[in-house]
């Protein structure tokens, strides 16, 4: 008789610790929801969450994030990661605010609109300021700044990702994707790496369901993302034929240091960008007052090879001045009470991109080309894309380093169609 009291007593006792349990991870993640969101449409509803994930309990370091759930079926679409490259450029106020999540900034910040073409149509989307130092994400301890390069970025993406899977453990078992552009061309396939090869490793880290990820103009090899872009320039008219055949004669785009004379050369290539925007060549250049030094020209006369290499990424589409709007809407106070974010005040202002990380990041990885071609032996599913009018990593350096794979041909080069219109071209390897 004793022995069935003790039983049922803990039996009683898991079920009490279980939901007492359920109960706090849904109290954390209900912390972070976002209600009333200045300018948010009344329609369609959206569910969504902000706020941060600490990566390093020790020199307190967290990363700030902004999540969507999936329009429809969110229990039974995927989770998908967006990056943003720079480095030190935000994914909030590109990739969400601007490009492909749910709510666009309006015209001159006056609000919110609502993007029918976003991608929580298919999958949850999850959005995170990285690293340290972009955004609203911060660090207490100074020196972490000095210490950023594609290891560090790759350890604290890593880190966040466990700990927000811990916040909302319902998508551990989600299919997982990673996605970004430009310079997360870096970012991406080496967080996929640490992943994958985490998940070999059972009994030190948790599983996460990695199906594979997506890049878009991405930083892939200088060699060839250098050789692509100043062939993109040359054929697309954008330098003269001198300017050209004098930087192909100087350039070793192999070296890891380019001559002075390269230097000089390539200085001459992007000097011609000056008057329009190197990420759409099309496309009009905002003339609004610049509200940050993001969106300021860097001084071409004294650009390297480093510094070439990585640019800002600005946003150019049917109004090339979404970046300023984005800058006024996320420094409003109110907007970030409804985020949860600069919870410490710690942040100062909010800028689209931090340039002084871009000039103290440490460049250590020349090519991300034996990444892809591990993780494609390990099964994952890769896509790469690149819109023909970007001009700093231009679809010429994207074919040369898809080619540098040597994979099998799947199907030939061709057209993509949507509403029997071209859209694309393209082939499966």
């Amino acid at each position: 008789m004793k022995s069935t009291r003790r039983s049922c007593s803990s039996y009683f006792s898991f079920i009490y610790l279980t939901l007492f349990f359920l109960r706090s991870i849904k109290a954390a993640q209900e912390s972070d929801r976002v209600f009333n969101l200045p300018g948010q449409p009344t329609a369609p509803p959206i569910s969504h969450f902000a706020g941060y994930i600490t990566v390093n309990e020790r020199n307190g370091r967290a990363l700030f994030y902004w999540f969507f759930e999936a329009q429809t079926l969110p229990s039974k679409r995927p989770l998908l990661l967006w990056l943003n490259g720079g480095p030190g450029c935000s994914s909030i106020g590109y990739g969400a605010a601007v490009e492909l999540g749910p709510l666009r900034v309006s015209t001159h910040a006056t609000g919110l609109q609502f993007n029918k073409y976003a991608w929580n149509k298919e999958a949850n989307l999850l959005f995170v300021e990285s690293p340290i130092g972009v955004g609203f994400s911060y660090t207490n301890t100074s020196s972490d700044l000095s210490k950023l390069d594609d290891g560090f970025v790759a350890e604290d993406a890593y880190s966040f990702l466990v700990n927000w899977l811990s916040k909302f453990p319902e998508y551990q078992s989600h299919d997982f994707y990673i996605a970004g552009e430009s310079y997360a061309g870096h970012y991406v396939p080496q967080l996929a790496e640490l992943v994958y090869d985490h998940n070999k490793d059972a009994n030190n880290f948790p599983h996460i369901n990695l199906k594979g990820f997506l890049v878009g103009n991405p930083e892939t090899d200088d060699y060839y993302d250098s050789k692509g872009l100043l062939e993109y320039a040359w054929s697309h008219s954008v330098v003269s034929d001198q300017v050209y055949e004098l930087a192909k004669r100087v350039c070793d785009f192999k070296l890891l240091d380019w001559t002075n004379r390269c230097n000089e050369a390539m200085n001459a290539v992007f000097k011609q960008y000056n008057e329009i925007d190197i990420y759409n060549i099309y496309a009009p250049k905002c003339n609004l007052p610049q509200s940050s030094s993001s969106a300021v020209d860097p001084d071409e006369s004294s650009v390297t090879k480093k510094s070439l290499a990585r640019r800002i990424r600005r946003y150019s589409g049917y109004d090339p001045c979404f970046s300023n709007y984005a800058e006024e809407y996320f420094n409003r106070i109110d907007v970030q009470k409804s985020l949860h974010a600069n919870v410490t005040g710690k942040v100062g202002r909010w800028s689209v991109c931090n340039d002084s990380i871009l000039g103290t990041y440490n460049f250590t990885v020349l090519s991300v080309l034996p990444i892809y071609s591990k993780l494609i032996r390990a099964g994952l599913r890769i896509w790469i894309y690149s819109g023909d009018a970007d001009g700093r990593v231009p679809v010429i350096g994207s074919r040369y380093c898809v080619e540098a794979l040597g994979l099998p041909l799947e199907s030939q080069w061709q057209p993509w169609f949507l509403n029997h219109q071209v859209i694309a071209f393209g082939k499966t390897n």
